[in-house]
Formats: C-alpha cells, sequence, structure tokens
C-alpha cells in the first residue's frame, strides 16, 4: 500500500507526532498493539504500514487524521495515468451522471459489495484487493463533501439488484439498503430498468459524465484493461444521446424507489 516519496513522509510524520506526544516507540506501541521493536521497523522504513495502523496512530497521537490521509492521497497518487484526469474531473463535479449495466456503480457501493466484486478478480492478492477497496470508498467522500457536493443521478438495471446467489444474499441485501438510503439523505437519484426492457442502448458499456463548475461536461468509459476519458465534444454529444436513451426506458424515481423496495423485501425472505 505504500509509495514512495509519500511513504517516507508518513514515517517521518509519525515519529514527529510520536516524539511531540513524548512518548517512546515501545510506549506507542502499546497504545496501537504493538512491539517497540515493530514500531522501530516501520519508522525506520524496514516494515511495512497499512491502513489500519494508521487509523490508530492517529487515534493515539490526535492527530486529525493526518496520516490516513496522506496514505489516501499516495493511493489516489498511486492510480494508473489514464485515470488521473478522471478523478480530477470527478472530484470537481457539480454532477455527476453513471450507468453500468452489470453492476451497483462504484460511486454507491457498499465496503462488502466493492470487496466481492474487486475480489472476483483472481489475479489480484488480498491486499490489492484491499487498497482497490480502501481507494473506492475514499472515492465516495465526493458525494458527502461540505463545499456544494454533486448531484448523482445512476441508472441501474433491475437484473443487477437481483443478481444474487446464497452467499451474496445479505451483502446484496444491504447494498440496496444503502442505494435507499442515499436516495433518502438527497443528492442522489437512483432509477432502475426494469428486466422487460431486455434490449436497449446502454448495454454497450459502463460511462459516467461529469460535469465542472465551468458547465463542461467530461466523460469517462471503462473496460477490462483500462478506462479513457473522453473531452471532445462529437464524443460526449454521443454520450449524452446514449445517456438519453438509457433514462428514456428506466422507471421514474417513485417507481424506481419501490422496486428497489420489492427486491430488497424479496431477498430478506428467502
Amino acid at each position: 500500500m505504500e509509495s514512495e516519496p509519500t511513504a517516507e513522509l508518513i514515517r517521518a510524520q509519525l515519529r514527529r507526532l510520536r516524539l511531540s506526544a513524548d512518548l517512546t516507540q515501545e510506549d506507542f506501541g502499546k497504545l496501537v498493539h504493538f512491539s517497540g521493536s515493530q514500531v522501530s521497523a516501520i519508522e525506520l522504513g524496514q516494515r511495512p504500514f497499512d491502513r489500519l495502523f494508521l487509523k490508530r496512530a492517529d487515534e493515539v497521537l490526535h492527530s486529525d487524521g493526518l496520516l490516513s490521509g496522506l496514505l489516501r492521497i499516495a493511493e489516489l497518487h498511486g492510480q494508473p495515468n489514464f485515470l488521473r484526469p478522471w478523478l480530477d474531473a470527478e472530484r470537481g463535479a457539480q454532477q455527476l451522471r453513471c450507468y453500468h449495466p452489470s453492476l451497483v456503480p462504484g460511486l454507491l457501493q457498499t465496503e462488502h459489495y466493492a470487496r466481492a466484486v474487486i475480489r472476483a478478480d483472481d489475479m489480484l492478492n488480498d491486499d490489492e484487493v484491499e487498497r482497490r477497496v480502501a481507494v473506492r470508498m475514499d472515492r465516495q467522500a465526493v458525494l458527502t463533501r461540505p463545499d456544494d457536493p454533486p448531484i448523482l443521478i445512476a441508472v441501474i438495471e433491475e437484473t443487477t439488484l437481483r443478481r444474487a446467489d446464497e452467499s451474496f444474499r445479505g451483502i446484496m441485501t444491504q447494498q440496496i439498503g444503502h442505494l435507499l438510503d442515499c436516495v433518502k439523505r438527497g443528492g442522489v437519484l437512483i432509477l432502475v430498468i426494469p428486466a422487460e426492457a431486455s434490449v436497449h442502448v446502454g448495454l454497450d458499456g459502463p460511462f459516467t459524465l461529469a460535469r465542472g463548475v465551468d458547465g463542461d461536461w467530461v466523460g469517462y468509459l471503462e473496460n477490462h484493461v483500462g478506462g479513457a476519458t473522453i473531452d471532445r465534444a462529437e464524443e460526449l454529444a454521443t454520450l449524452h444521446a446514449r445517456w438519453e436513451g438509457i433514462r428514456s426506458v428506466a422507471l421514474p424515481k417513485g417507481q424506481s424507489e419501490l422496486l428497489m423496495k420489492e427486491v430488497m423485501e424479496s431477498w430478506s425472505m428467502i
């Protein structure tokens, strides 16, 4: 989970905060459930740190989330080059429009749902799965930022909500409950495409549109090997036309919420 030089900065800040709190490595280790030698190894870069350790350190050192925040920055900066322009657009968006033909959009996923989806890629080890889950959860903070958060409009498929076997049922029930909570909280509109709308223009693949404070739009297309940020006028016009076609087959707000409740109740009763 570490990336230089941010990891070095995190270790330096950890040591500075510990010394400011007048704690020896042994005393600090007891508070975070580590030995003094383990703390020394972390500060020297001989042992890796993780999100849980930094969270405990922030709590013990009363650092107002500084260390965890530095790790989040490192993780975001560690994203592939193709994704960085989109992350900038997403963070500064005034409105987001998301559609995915087979999954709940990432900005609306619960941690358990995200972990199950990411873990489906058996090429990823456990550490990489957890890193990707953490980054996905951090990106959701854009929806609750204190300064004018974006309006999110998401269109999802009824078949996505009903896709769950015995082992996934509890995760899916929680996920749908989270979708309903997001709608209730405000700032989020979720529309559901009913299963009987079996063929429509959105089935070509997922995409997201972001409108910035200047009124300009940026798009993002996902695929199996990466993604592409779209800013050319003619390509954006195509995505907007696709979006209108997708919305036209989705149920209205009230009916979409009723359908989500019905599906959640049906999973709860099984």
